[in-house]
């Protein structure tokens, strides 16, 4: 057994002590996802704390409080997050891949080049979220609020966005193939160069959306109406 120190992300002073069951030896990101572990257990304050490049895979963190925590490249596939509170978490380049996020808390939180590869983040709260080139392919955003997000340049192909919150959302250049955007409200979202190729826009709303060199070949309901704009040139 060891004592391990974990720092607050914005002070940079201890947040607690950890005492956790690994060798001085034992790779940092393993130590930090033990803390984790322990702090949980005994009831320490996550928020706020420095955890970049945790090794949490499969970890249970349904419910944690993460807000504003640290996570940038740490690595949650498989993990339980749900109704976790991720409020303004940093969660760049973090590997997401089949997590549970189901009504997680991730407004305004930094998903940037993240891995959400089926993850299930049905009814999260993604709003203001920056997911830039994130990696959400097949993912089940089922009903999620991804309002004024950013999603420039990311990746949603073959994505559940069934009845999904995306008004004044940023999807350009985002690619969003074979995706399900049934009943997805688009107000007001910019869709420029985004490739919407084979998705499924049935019922869906564009009210405001710009639509300036979107590709939507063979998309289902996406006949040009007069609630989607052109971006002016």
């Amino acid at each position: 057994m060891m004592e391990f120190k974990i720092l607050n992300g914005l002070t940079g002073e201890t947040q607690f002590t950890a005492l956790i069951d690994a060798e001085e030896t034992t790779a940092e990101s393993t130590k930090v996802g033990l803390a984790v572990e322990w702090a949980l257990e005994t009831g320490f304050d996550l928020s706020g704390a420095d955890l970049t490049g945790a090794d949490l895979y499969g970890a249970n963190l349904s419910w944690a409080n993460l807000d504003g925590a640290n996570l940038s490249g740490a690595d949650l596939t498989g993990a339980n997050l749900f109704r976790a509170d991720l409020y303004g978490a940093n969660l760049y380049c973090a590997n997401l891949s089949d997590t549970n996020l189901y009504c997680a808390d991730l407004s305004n939180a930094n998903l940037s080049s993240a891995i959400l590869r089926s993850s299930d983040l049905a009814k999260a709260n993604l709003s203001g979220a920056n997911l830039s080139g994130a990696d959400l392919t097949e993912a089940n955003l089922f009903r999620a609020d991804l309002y004024g997000a950013k999603l420039a340049g990311a990746n949603l192909s073959d994505t559940n966005l069934y009845c999904v919150n995306l008004s004044d959302t940023n999807l350009s250049s985002a690619i969003l193939r074979s995706s399900d955007l049934t009943k997805a409200n688009l107000s007001g979202a910019d869709l420029y160069e985004a490739d919407l190729t084979g998705a499924n826009l049935t019922d869906a709303c564009l009210l405001d959306a710009n639509l300036s060199k979107a590709n939507l070949a063979i998309a289902a309901g996406a006949a040009p109406t007069a609630r989607s704009r052109k971006r002016d040139l």
